[in-house]
């Protein structure tokens, strides 16, 4: 799919603003920028003199941001990178801190509507799912290559796949003479060893097979980890991070992350003084989270969305 196919429909875009709450002279990072719909609300709202630094992994997503978001041209400077790298590009900018930071994770809808990325099998495409398509293993890379022990972890860890070991016993077996290269190779084989997997009501059993190995190659949970913490880092007293995810796993990161931050004294609840001198450098601002199922229904993508935000409110 080209970068002129981009679709730019933001998930939860009124939670998202009302969280970062943006202002003018300020500066805020998103760290997605994607196909630039929220980048765009920033803006908006952070008018006249707001700036933006935007990152993204996709080249694609780079370029069809700059397009979306040419009208603000001398407040936005766009950068190829990685979120968890932002610390190194606010360093090349000379910029010591930030106001606000997003982060909109996963992969986006026209990311998994474009069948030469490989990220879903709803159309025949390369088994690649690289997020960046510049560097590191594809998917095909990992099926083909990784031993059947370590593809079990993968489908079990970040699938939370009952038949991991019966799919990667097949997969090695397979592989052996014919190396899986395309995505309905992967997902009809799936399909056809799990029990019950060719029942058309049901949720197609490839589903968490995709979603293990796209984080796997684009290894998002650790990057999610260490972006929280850098960005955290890089915020300004008052400053907000705003976190949006749409699976359990992130979400849990997310979610466990803003409470250690948020959480002061830790001693024994029976100790009548506190010994510990834990305070909490930042504050809760959703603390359930914001569910897209329920904030942005028009929007496909946003029905497994959860956001989440803080304050930063000490170093």
């Amino acid at each position: 799919m080209a970068a002129t196919d981009f679709s730019h429909l933001s998930v939860l875009p009124e939670a998202t603003i009302a969280c970062l709450a943006p202002r003018a002279g300020e500066i805020y990072l998103d760290g997605t920028v994607g196909g630039g719909g929220h980048a765009r609300l920033i803006l908006e709202a952070s008018a006249p003199d707001g700036r933006l630094i935007g990152l993204d992994r996709d080249p694609d997503a780079l370029e069809h941001a700059a397009r979306i978001l040419s009208p603000y041209e001398t407040r936005v400077s766009l950068h190829h990178a990685c979120f968890a790298d932002l610390a190194t590009i606010l360093d090349a900018l000379a910029i010591d801190a930030v106001d606000g930071v997003l982060f909109d994770l996963g992969v986006s809808s026209w990311q998994l509507d474009s069948a030469g990325r490989g990220f879903s099998f709803r159309q025949d495409g390369p088994l690649d799912m690289r997020m960046d398509p510049t560097r590191g293993e594809s998917a095909a890379d990992i099926v083909n290559h990784r031993d059947e022990a370590e593809l079990v972890r993968i489908f079990r860890e970040y699938g939370e796949e009952r038949f991991a070991g019966r799919i990667a016993r097949h997969i090695v077996k397979i592989r052996q003479t014919t190396p899986f290269t395309r995505t309905t190779e992967l997902a009809e084989m799936v399909r056809d060893v799990v029990p019950g997997g060719n029942i058309p009501a049901r949720i197609h059993p490839a589903t968490r097979i995709f979603q293990a190995l796209r984080i796997e190659v684009n290894g998002e949970l650790e990057q999610v980890k260490s972006g929280i913490n850098i960005a955290f880092q890089r915020l300004k007293i008052g400053g907000r991070l705003v976190i949006i995810s749409f699976h359990s796993l992130e979400d849990r990161i997310v979610k466990q992350t803003f409470q250690q931050l948020s959480t002061g004294c830790n001693c024994p609840p029976k100790l009548p003084l506190c010994f510990c001198g834990r305070t909490p450098v930042a504050e809760l601002l959703t603390r359930r989270g914001i569910k897209g199922s329920t904030a942005d229904s028009d929007n496909p993508r946003a029905r497994s969305a959860v956001l989440r935000a803080i304050r930063k409110l000490c170093n």
